[in-house]
């Protein structure tokens, strides 16, 4: 008999790839493209992984709504402006270990690999491919399709693609809404501690690993351990 599939979704910026010096580089021109004064950098880190449409009222609440449509298109073209200008190699380098932790999981027969991003459609394909990543990721759901992490959509959406159970997949991501979109979709979460939320905000997760070598081992405990 063969064993059930096993699915392990991760999150992105912050989780797979470092994109932080982009992402405040293209909010800075989001708020000078309606003159308000700039939040500090751990402020505007701490909203990543939300969808720009919610993310940008989140840091501004006090600006109207037109404003906020604005700051996103002013973002987009900042953030795609920036990603050609360097390649996406250097703009948004994948996390030490990432890359060969894929590929091992990926080899793994009954490992499937899947992504929820706060990225688009666009964002995410481009990501793939200067990484090289085609054909590790059997789903795939981004910001376009869904509400605003940490709605569960997202996971809820690769259950249902893969036709895994709850109990077998796990949410790999840095972030509270992670580990939030994760609980409430009934699968587990996995925090990582290199991200943009500190330890303290992960509390949701069934557990918080310090390198992407200790991913693999850690899942092995959680396959073997029911939920």
């Amino acid at each position: 008999m063969s064993a059930a599939l096993r699915l392990v979704i991760f999150d992105v910026d912050g989780t797979l790839v470092d994109s932080q010096g982009d992402i405040v580089a293209a909010m800075t021109s989001a708020f000078a493209a309606v003159d308000h004064p700039l939040p500090d950098r751990a402020t505007l880190l701490s909203v990543v992984g939300l969808s720009l449409d919610v993310l940008m009222p989140t840091l501004a609440p006090d600006l109207p709504g037109p404003a906020h449509d604005q700051m996103v298109r002013a973002y987009k073209e900042a953030y795609m402006d920036l990603r050609a200008k360097a390649g996406v190699a250097q703009s948004s380098p994948l996390y030490p270990g990432a890359l060969a932790t894929l590929r091992a999981l990926h080899a793994q027969p009954e490992t499937l690999l899947g992504v929820a991003t706060g990225k688009s459609r666009r964002g995410l394909d481009k990501l793939v491919e200067g990484h090289g990543l085609e054909g590790l990721f059997v789903t795939q759901q981004v910001a376009d399709h869904h509400p605003s992490k940490p709605h569960p959509a997202m996971v809820l959406q690769a259950l249902s693609e893969t036709g895994v159970a709850p109990d077998d997949a796990v949410m790999i991501g840095d972030t509270s809404f992670d580990m939030q979109m994760a609980s409430d979709a009934g699968v587990r979460g996995i925090g990582v501690s290199w991200g943009y939320h500190p330890r303290a905000r992960l509390s949701n997760a069934s557990c918080v690993i310090e390198r992407f070598a200790d991913l693999i081992p850690t899942l092995e405990r959680f396959w073997e351990a029911p939920q």
